[in-house]
């Protein structure tokens, strides 16, 4: 499928806030007493940064190649 030029940056940006958003949670769980009730959300939020991680340079990929081939 094709993606403008904006939309993939604008994709890159929503993921970038997004993961940032996540390693916030993380470290806000992580600091909580007892971190170890929090197992399931912390796995998930992990799984959910190297998602949106893989994501983005995948975006980024994309982005460089249209460079390239221009």
């Amino acid at each position: 499928m094709d993606y403008t030029k904006e939309e993939l940056l604008e994709a890159k940006k929503q993921l970038a806030s997004t993961v940032h958003k996540l390693k916030e949670l993380v470290k806000t769980l992580e600091a909580k007493p007892d971190p170890v009730r929090y197992r399931s959300q912390l796995t998930l939020a992990r799984r959910r940064i190297a998602a949106f991680t893989l994501a983005a340079e995948l975006v980024e990929e994309r982005l460089t190649g249209e460079e390239s081939s221009r």
